[in-house]
């Protein structure tokens, strides 16, 4: 069966480094596959819950992934046990799943990732068949399932949900954590602040449970901290972010150049 780059990162001690898939274009994700150079991602993820991406689009940028050894991820939308089955026959290796909040929940997670008997899995891998005859064999070791935390609710019942038995891992969504907690989203919180020190906890539960834990970052510098304080994946940004931050960088210094106002009368 194909490599998992998470398994293999993991297995040699490192961090996982993710990227965001949010543009539903074949092209793109081909673009941040192949990376710049030996500049290269480990895993990418489509966005299919706050990306523009639907079913199709995601089996398009899993194509484009499959030029490259980067492993392909997918954030499906919500806990729907037909759009996870889907997702994986697509040939995605890694899931995360929005708003798991219960016990229950992430038993329905890991249950929908598996197949029998340590789940309820569908058979037919329809395009994941391409990874191998061994596929149907080895899938269940093999694909990496992770539950988002990132509501008060989660965090009240995080024994519950990390001793799921099945579940590789969580990631924890900052911003909506940050909204549940304080009314407010954000990235990046400080030290100090309750949405840090709530974030150090949660990774603090992982070690317990022998979890791993992954985070979604806005910044390079961040994320590095954060793997630094024993994430075992991070995100940066995501492919539409990267955009407009060069677009940005680009017009400023063409702006400034020019000796043009950055504002424009239209």
């Amino acid at each position: 069966m194909k490599e998992n780059n998470l398994r293999k990162v993991w297995e040699s001690g490192g961090c996982v480094i993710n990227g965001w898939l949010s543009i539903p274009s074949g092209f793109a994700a081909e673009v941040m596959a192949h990376g710049v150079g030996e500049l290269k991602w480990d895993t990418l993820t489509v966005d299919m819950q706050h990306g523009v991406q639907d079913y199709q689009s995601t089996v398009s940028c899993f194509q484009a992934i499959a030029t490259t050894n980067v492993t392909p991820m997918v954030r499906v939308p919500w806990l729907d046990e037909g759009i996870i089955m889907k997702s994986l026959d697509a040939g995605a290796l890694g899931l995360i799943c929005p708003m798991i909040n219960t016990g229950e929940e992430a038993r329905r997670l890991v249950q929908a990732c598996r197949y029998p008997p340590l789940g309820q899995r569908s058979s037919g891998p329809i395009r994941a068949g391409f990874y191998g005859p061994d596929y149907q064999k080895t899938a269940n070791e093999n694909i990496v399932v992770l539950a988002m935390i990132e509501t008060r609710e989660a965090y009240d019942n995080l024994d519950a949900i990390f001793s799921t038995p099945g579940l590789d891992g969580i990631y924890i969504g900052p911003s909506d954590l940050s909204l549940s907690l304080t009314g407010r989203p954000g990235f990046d919180h400080a030290e100090g602040t309750v949405q840090y020190e709530t974030i150090m906890r949660i990774l603090e539960k992982c070690r317990e449970y022998g979890l791993k834990a992954g985070i979604h970052t806005g910044a390079a510098d961040y994320a590095a901290k954060m793997r630094e304080a024993g994430f075992h994946l991070t995100t940066v940004g995501s492919d539409m972010r990267m955009m407009l931050l060069g677009m940005k960088n680009e017009l400023e210094k063409l702006r400034e150049k020019k000796g043009e106002v950055k504002k424009r009368p239209y």
